[in-house]
């Protein structure tokens, strides 16, 4: 273990903290404000700016911009905060801004995540563990990223949405209602398409368990039944996989709606 090195031509505030085995490269700037956790890589150019932490084992690609002012008009300047888990890949031009007083004062984002060049995660943004940002996918403020959920390039999340675990939305989408789990959403004003067998397969999950997620999506949203009475037979039928409570929850917790 040993001491952070840094390239002699970054600027790093004194007041800034850094742990073990840290690299900060050229031409990177660091606010007073800055924690970077053990075995953090900025490669180059990288601006950390306000109450910024970041866990250990982070790599951050040149010309990322982290801890920004909220892009919100009613933000005046209050000491707001960005906090950043562990091993997460954060390539060019990211930018990930700090959080409002009234969003609660703080943007989260978990670890193990992949952001591409030119994603962006706006304010008070909750973003959960292993989640994809695929190239310029950007999420407006106050928008919830469950865990392992994927948003495809160029993909526009509307404020306050949810976006659940296991999500997959392809690109060049337009968000404007919370995102169901494990199901592939996508368009233009975008729709469902169905269950995304393959990205589940992938991920392990077992053949009687995707075979509950399609009768509860296709009882849901393919049958003729009320919403609240295809709800109850599911939950009657398929309630023991923890997946599909995990999908009537999602559900019934919906302030926008979901998108069908």
């Amino acid at each position: 273990m040993g001491v952070a090195r840094i390239d002699p031509t970054a600027v790093v505030s004194p007041t800034a903290r850094l742990g073990e085995d840290v690299v900060v490269g050229p031409y990177c700037v660091l606010g007073p404000d800055t924690v970077v956790g053990d075995r953090t890589v900025l490669k180059s150019h990288v601006v950390i700016d306000g109450r910024a932490t970041l866990g250990a084992d982070n790599v951050v690609a040149p010309f990322a911009s982290l801890g920004g002012p909220p892009q919100d008009l009613k933000y005046k300047g209050e000491p707001t905060e960005v906090v950043i888990g562990d091993g997460n890949q954060i390539r060019e031009y990211v930018t990930i801004n700090r959080g409002t007083a009234p969003g609660g004062g703080v943007t989260r984002v978990g670890s193990a995540g992949l952001f591409m060049a030119a994603a962006h995660v706006a304010h008070d943004c909750r973003v959960g563990d292993r989640v994809v940002f695929a190239n310029a996918a950007s999420i407006a403020g106050h928008v919830e990223v469950g865990d392992d959920a994927n948003i495809g390039a160029f993909s526009g999340i509307h404020q306050f949405c949810r976006v659940a675990k296991h999500a997959f939305i392809g690109g060049y989408s337009v968000i404007a209602q919370d995102v169901l789990p494990f199901v592939v959403t996508a368009g233009d004003r975008a729709e469902a398409h169905g269950i995304n067998t393959i990205g589940l397969k992938r991920r392990g999950v077992p053949p009687e368990t995707i075979d509950g997620i399609k009768r509860c999506y296709m009882t849901l949203f393919r049958s003729k039944l009320r919403l609240e009475d295809a709800m109850t037979q599911v939950e009657a039928e398929l309630g023991h996989i923890p997946e599909v409570r995990y999908f009537l929850e999602f559900v019934r917790g919906s302030k926008r709606g979901v998108i069908r």
